[in-house]
């Protein structure tokens, strides 16, 4: 028998949690100056308990192929590449506006 979603209530091939909870996100992307001038890509605003933070981290480094990290529920890019993420980000299915 097929494992059902404790949240939609759904067979887990069917479920479609994690979809609605990438559209919900309220995601801001920018980027600070850190040491010695060097452009920092702040990506925030995404939920750690619906979404996992680790893999789409690693996704975002491999499609921007720059170094990065996770930490405290926001994922930190090196370099300027703000445009690159969100059309990376709304191909996977987020809902990522302006800035």
């Amino acid at each position: 028998m097929a494992e059902i979603c404790s949240v939609c209530g759904l067979p887990k091939e069917l479920c479609v949690c994690e979809e609605i909870a990438r559209e919900q996100q309220e995601i801001n992307i920018y980027t600070v100056s850190r040491r010695y001038g060097k452009l920092v890509t702040i990506v925030e605003g995404i939920d750690s308990n619906d979404i996992d933070l680790e893999d789409l981290g690693k996704k975002l480094k491999t499609a921007c192929a720059a170094g990065g990290t996770v930490k405290d529920d926001r994922i930190e890019l090196q370099g300027d590449h703000k445009r690159r993420v969100k059309k990376v980000l709304n191909e996977m299915g987020f809902n990522v506006e302006g800035k």
